[in-house]
């Protein structure tokens, strides 16, 4: 059968002479494979079609769905989303490429997280559109927000009688773990104040106010959060690059 949806891309690699095989991130059946035939052939129209396939790109789609084949086909495409700014700005880019990597390793199964795919799709948008302090603080936000979606929320609140948050519990709690999993001072504050800025009000997160370390620092402690609770969830190769940009 075809079914129309949006998707995002997550990976592309060549397949054979001149097609590929594309990762979608979809609306309807979460991450999905397609084989794509033709995308390399000597024509400029086909050529030209490749774009359409870079890490990030948001689609819309016509695709057949078989539920029990591995490989897809996409039947049309075409632009759910253009970028005005990803492409060329090299710190929204590398956000852009955070998200996309952050999306691969938390998403295991074939399953559609509706309510993370949206998310995602409005986190890659406001990449484009939002202004510096947004940009900067959206991987953090993003981090947060698709772990609750996924079952990993962080719970309890920040405040004088718990003012570490247990990263192996997912807790704010009242005495410092005897293990080292776990944000205190500064970064356990700055990660509740995101915590309680709802998805609704996305676009308000850059009045968090953080200074580098502090961003670092958290960043850091979610890619460890989500390693404790995600199996073989491994590193994000695009943290260390991230950092390096945002620093800059």
């Amino acid at each position: 059968m075809v079914f129309t949806t949006n998707g995002i891309v997550l990976r592309t690699t060549r397949y054979g002479e001149t097609s590929i095989i594309t990762q979608i991130y979809t609306e309807l059946f979460g991450i999905q494979s397609y084989i794509v035939k033709g995308v390399h052939q000597s024509t400029r129209r086909k050529q030209a079609q490749a774009i359409y396939f870079q890490p990030g790109a948001i689609l819309a789609l016509e695709v057949y769905h078989h539920q029990q084949k591995q490989l897809q086909f996409i039947k049309e495409f075409s632009w759910s989303y253009i970028y005005h700014n990803v492409l060329n700005d090299v710190k929204r880019h590398t956000v852009t490429s955070y998200i996309v990597e952050l999306l691969q390793h938390s998403l295991q199964q074939p399953e559609a997280h509706v309510e993370l795919f949206y998310l995602t799709r409005q986190a890659l948008q406001l990449t484009d559109t939002g202004n510096d302090l947004l940009v900067a603080n959206l991987p953090i936000y993003f981090t947060l927000q698709a772990a609750a979606i996924l079952g990993f929320q962080i719970q309890g609140q920040y405040n004088a009688a718990t003012p570490w948050l247990d990263l192996q519990e997912g807790f704010y709690v009242t005495r410092q773990p005897n293990h080292d999993y776990f944000m205190e001072n500064e970064t356990a504050k700055a990660t509740a104040a995101l915590l309680q800025i709802m998805p609704k009000q996305i676009e308000t997160i850059g009045e968090v106010v953080l200074n580098q370390s502090t961003r670092r620092a958290i960043l850091q402690a979610l890619q460890l959060y989500l390693s404790l609770h995600i199996p073989e969830f491994g590193k994000l190769k695009s943290l260390d690059i991230l950092q390096e940009i945002l620093s800059a």
